[in-house]
């Protein structure tokens, strides 16, 4: 064997010994509290299926009613992690969750005319314990300030985005056409999901 096919069978070698850990995450910046904080509600199938219910459910009764939920709903969020961390963890039980998935469903497929003050109620109702039930999760060394603003900054978005698209989808529709239609057989498909959720809770 020459010296040089020699060298080129050890440098792997010598590289394999010398090898550090690769930091590929943010974990260890203190921005990364920020994204844990704006991905967790994410990665929840039970956030995703309230938050969505809640916009639609908004935007149903129109932007002029629907937009204070803008406001009201990241407030919410950080009012849950708030309590949390001032009254402790508290343990949001797998029946409230499902109910509130029941509700919101029930009311979609209704579709009553709910009040501004009745909506502002219900959104910073599910917004207090899905808040709660985020910061509980948070780790001891997470700076739960960054992991607030996270949490309120999705919650924003998610609820705008959310609204604006069933507010767009039922603009040019009456209350009696196909696109009411659609909206009531969301609501009955997630009222089935909460009543499942429920049983399984139970059952349990």
């Amino acid at each position: 064997m020459t010296k040089r096919a020699l060298r080129v069978a050890i440098a792997p070698l010598l590289l394999l010994l010398h090898a550090a850990p690769a930091q590929a995450h943010i974990v260890s910046i203190r921005l990364g509290d920020f994204y844990a904080g704006a991905l967790h509600p994410l990665t929840d199938l039970q956030d995703l299926i309230l938050w969505t219910a809640l916009g639609v459910l908004a935007g149903s009764l129109g932007a002029a009613i629907g937009r204070w939920l803008v406001l009201i709903f990241p407030l919410g969020l950080l009012a849950g992690m708030t309590a949390v961390h001032w009254l402790g963890t508290a343990t949001i039980g797998p029946v409230l969750n499902a109910s509130l998935i029941l509700v919101l469903g029930l009311l979609l497929a209704a579709a009553p005319r709910i009040p501004l003050a009745g909506l502002c109620m219900i959104a910073f109702s599910v917004a207090l314990l899905r808040g709660a039930v985020n910061a509980a999760d948070l780790a001891p060394q997470s700076d739960r300030l960054l992991f607030a603003a996270g949490l309120a900054c999705v919650g924003y978005v998610m609820i705008t985005l959310v609204m604006a698209l069933a507010v767009a989808f039922m603009q040019p529709d009456s209350m009696t056409g196909w696109r009411s239609i659609a909206i009531r057989s969301l609501g009955g498909w997630v009222a089935a999901i909460g009543l499942m959720m429920l049983g399984l809770s139970f059952a349990t």
